[in-house]
């Protein structure tokens, strides 16, 4: 079952008054590499989100985006850092007092420095944040699989388009070897009959012309090649109609595909079959780069 690699998933949860939003964005990579960023409430649930992603995305760079918001009056505390407030207030009455002027450090003022007001948390049950926040991810990842399944399927399409292509192709070379051959005997028979004489052709031996015939055939002969080819755009489309990932088993196999293809070149010592193989390998080319965006 194919399933592309690029897809975005998202997902917001309400619980009584805590808001969840996660955000997954997924582009190529030969691993499954997660760049999460959320509140650092969270960072107890950093190993519990990145094995619940990559037990669902096996390949991939996903970038997580969570975002969280308590609107409950308790669920934040302000705490004043007296220590700090006094040193603030007496360093100001002692300026004061060097300068003759005025103390007129309000509270405001005093609440404006740095470190005066701390901002905290609440206690929080991480068991139920946890589980609200794997439930949000999780809502997210079935978004984004769908999408990467969408583009799976068309991705799929597009290339057994392309293996139809090759496989068309594959016929034509097929359907033009034997004629490769009779070609090549009808030429070296009127070679021979012009660089012999009269004379000479009685005494000429014509198994020699078959036996050069015979050698010829057996070094262009891509029966085996053409076979294996066959047999490789069926497993194709065995792979793509299978279930799980696909793109490491579809990348081998056009791999295979372009060393028949290649032998099929190397052997041809024929112009016809020649273009058509160099038509096959534009197409495996634009096959190679398709399967780079599958799972």
């Amino acid at each position: 079952m194919p399933y592309s690699m690029t897809g975005f998933g998202r997902a917001e949860k309400i619980f009584a008054t805590r808001k969840y939003s996660v955000e997954l964005k997924s582009v190529n990579s030969r691993y499954c590499d997660l760049n999460i960023r959320m509140p650092r409430l969270f960072n107890f649930a950093d190993a519990a989100v990145r094995k619940q992603i990559t037990d669902s995305l096996t390949r991939g760079k996903v970038d997580v985006f969570i975002n969280y918001q308590d609107t409950a009056s308790e669920s934040e505390t302000v705490t004043v850092n007296e220590g700090l407030v006094k040193a603030y207030s007496d360093a100001a009455t002692s300026i004061a007092g060097i300068t003759g002027r005025t103390d007129d450090l309000g509270v405001a003022r005093l609440a404006s420095y740095p470190d005066v007001l701390q901002v905290s948390q609440t206690s929080v049950d991480e068991d139920m944040l946890g589980a609200e926040l794997a439930e949000t991810v999780a809502e997210a990842l079935n978004a984004m699989k769908a999408m990467r399944k969408r583009e799976g399927d068309a991705l799929a399409e597009n290339i057994l388009t392309k293996i139809g292509t090759l496989a068309g192709i594959r016929d034509e070379i097929e359907e033009r070897s034997p004629a490769v051959i009779e070609c090549y005997r009808q030429k070296l028979s009127a070679r021979v009959d012009e660089l012999l004489t009269s004379e000479q052709k009685e005494f000429y031996d014509e198994s020699r012309l078959a036996a050069e015939v015979a050698l010829f055939a057996d070094k262009c002969a891509v029966d085996e090649e053409l076979t294996r080819l066959k047999s490789h755009f069926a497993q194709a489309h065995k792979i793509l109609a299978g279930d799980g990932a696909c793109g490491k088993q579809m990348d081998f196999l056009v791999q295979e595909i372009n060393r028949e293809v290649n032998t099929c070149g190397s052997k041809a010592n024929d112009i016809e079959i020649t273009n058509r193989v160099l038509a096959m390998k534009n197409t495996v080319e634009e096959i190679r780069e398709q399967i780079q965006n599958l799972v």
